[in-house]
């Protein structure tokens, strides 16, 4: 028996090049009309007692190179517990080769670059949100697919709250956050959820890219377009999934937004912020600032040291979804990230970052919201 390796399902990826006993060699397909590409997502089944040997290549060339030394890729038998592979990397063989070694016990196994988060689970999601009290259920638009832009909404209060997630689609981690975020605030008997419910209402879409999801794209649509490049000037014909959303952020306004994202590179939580955007002002930075730290103070899976380069005052770009936000309605809008790699502040040797902790850092986000909403 030799082995066999397929990745025909949702959110699949992966490109078999040659096999050769039990060493496959193996290249991530690009995103649609797209260069990026550094998601991959595929099924292995090997003859028990044997260790396999899965080379992918060509990462130099990929959408961030840096986030392959000190990766570790996960992998599955039963697609519910996800742990970290052995994995070594080197950027001198055959254009950058990621090695995953497995010992197989015949049973199929599934490897990806971060713990998936199928469409089919997305509305599994979607149906329990909208079923519980409270829960208003809206459909903003359709994506070029002709998949529905799903809109849970919840809560009394006056402040208008936006949380979305996927923008990019390999960034499965913030689709984890978002149903820790949605398991939270629909969970009656949590005190910082009843009081986030009391003062705020929240629009939450769990998925903004569900085409890209499908397809196994790393940061684009269905026809290659990066939606975080079109918040100025979304469009029916390459953004539809952003037109309707900010539309309906039109309608509502917006005073907070959270934007959730996967880093490839930075070992570590972080939240990048809008310091860059035009006119602002201290009052304004210092809600933001009031936020991190009391996040920071909170968890230790999250940190402050790390993360982007502050922009300049007046060079932000008006594109992405925080900055375009914070400037249109004065939002304290932020975009949280978390690793692909793991936190390594907090390391975890067998899971890296996790789903598990994607979720509770939802909770801990939100409970720290909780306690700031009168400033923030």
């Amino acid at each position: 028996m030799t082995i066999h390796i397929s990745s025909a399902f949702d959110s699949g990826n992966i490109v078999v090049d040659a096999i050769a006993g039990h060493t496959a060699t193996l290249s991530i397909r690009k995103d649609q009309d797209s260069d990026f590409y550094q998601w991959f997502h595929f099924r292995l089944v090997a003859p028990a007692g044997e260790t396999v040997t899965l080379r992918i290549t060509g990462l130099a060339g990929s959408a961030y190179p840096d986030g392959w030394p000190g990766y570790r890729a996960r992998v599955s038998t039963d697609r519910q517990d996800w742990r970290l592979a052995d994995t070594s990397y080197d950027a001198t063989e055959d254009g950058g080769t990621l090695t995953i070694r497995y010992d197989s016990d015949g049973a199929p196994a599934w490897f990806a670059y971060f713990a998936p988060y199928s469409m089919e689970r997305h509305h599994d999601l979607v149906a329990e949100a909208a079923s519980a009290p409270g829960v208003t259920y809206r459909l903003l638009g359709h994506s070029l697919d002709g998949q529905p832009i799903d809109c849970l909404e919840l809560g009394e209060g006056d402040r208008q709250v936006w949380l979305y997630a996927r923008q990019h689609p390999g960034e499965s981690m913030a689709e984890w956050w978002m149903e820790g975020a949605l398991a939270m605030l629909t969970d009656e008997s949590d005190p910082h959820a009843r009081l986030l419910r009391q003062k705020c209402r929240f629009h939450i879409v769990p998925n903004m890219n569900p085409d890209g999801s499908r397809r196994g794209h790393l940061r684009t649509n269905a026809v290659g377009i990066n939606l975080n490049r079109e918040w100025a000037t979304p469009s029916n014909d390459k953004s539809p999934e952003v037109l309707c959303v900010r539309n309906a952020m039109d309608e509502s306004g917006v005073d907070i937004a959270m934007d959730i994202h996967g880093d490839e590179a930075i070992p570590a939580v972080f939240i990048a912020g809008y310091e860059g955007i035009p006119g602002l002002i201290d009052a304004h930075r210092a809600r933001l600032h009031r936020y991190t730290q009391r996040l920071a103070a909170r968890t230790p899976d999250f940190q402050t040291a790390k993360g982007y380069p502050v922009s300049p005052p007046g060079t932000g770009n008006l594109a992405m979804s925080t900055n375009q936000l914070a400037h249109r309605f004065g939002a304290m809008a932020l975009t949280l990230e978390m690793p692909f790699k793991d936190h390594d502040d907090l390391a975890d040797p067998r899971a890296g970052w996790s789903p598990e902790r994607s979720m509770q850092l939802a909770r801990d986000c939100l409970a720290t919201l909780a306690e700031l909403i009168d400033e923030v």
